[in-house]
């Protein structure tokens, strides 16, 4: 995408895992449904480019940003927590305060699961608007959306309950989607499903 489409970019930063799939995919249909392009580190597979710099050079490139910070439990691999959301999060705020130029109009939503539960594991977060999304796909569409309407200042998109409501018709519909592409619901990547939404949202305009 060009740069001069910087405002239609949204850096997602949530968890990847198998319990947070219905989530993440709540998010990334809201985003596209809302009028704006989902990005998040999943989307370039280059061996040749370090981690940490491919999600730096995605923040840089984009306005806005979702960050969930809700998982916190320990991993059941390890026994510890996986602290990249925070990380990412801290790379997007110090983006905003020490960057220049187009840098500085940077916006974010923080979500968690429950109120308040931030401050007893990222208490500099104090102050922040934190958004509670209660693990429910319904309540973080609703979040989403009031969000990048306020945020963007965009044309008028439609409401929570609306995109809920078709996004549970495009589950629904998913499974013959992916026959029409050969794919399998369990084995889209991030590109796969963000261009699945896409195609269904151009079919139900």
């Amino acid at each position: 995408m060009a740069r001069n489409n910087y405002a239609r970019g949204v850096f997602l930063n949530c968890p990847f895992d198998d319990q947070y799939a219905p989530l993440f995919q709540a998010v990334i249909f809201a985003v596209l449904d809302c009028g704006f392009r989902p990005r998040c580190a999943l989307e370039v597979d280059d061996a040749s480019e370090v981690r940490f710099e491919k999600i730096g050079r995605i923040i840089a490139d984009w306005k806005y940003g979702i960050h969930d910070i809700s998982r916190t439990q320990p991993d059941a691999a390890t026994g510890l927590p996986r602290f990249n959301m925070p990380l990412e999060l801290g790379m997007f705020l110090a983006a905003k305060k020490f960057g220049t130029g187009r840098q500085k109009k940077k916006v974010c939503l923080i979500l968690d699961s429950l109120p308040y539960r931030y401050q007893q594991f990222m208490s500099d977060l104090a102050g922040q608007d934190i958004q509670r999304h209660d693990d429910d796909p319904k309540t973080l569409i609703r979040v989403v959306r009031n969000w990048l309407r306020t945020a963007s200042e965009s044309q008028p998109m439609p409401g929570g309950a609306e995109i809920h409501r078709r996004y549970l018709q495009f589950v629904a519909d998913l499974p013959a989607l992916c026959a029409e592409v050969r794919l399998q619901p369990h084995e889209l990547t991030f590109a796969d499903l963000a261009s699945l939404i896409a195609e269904w949202l151009l079919r139900n305009s």
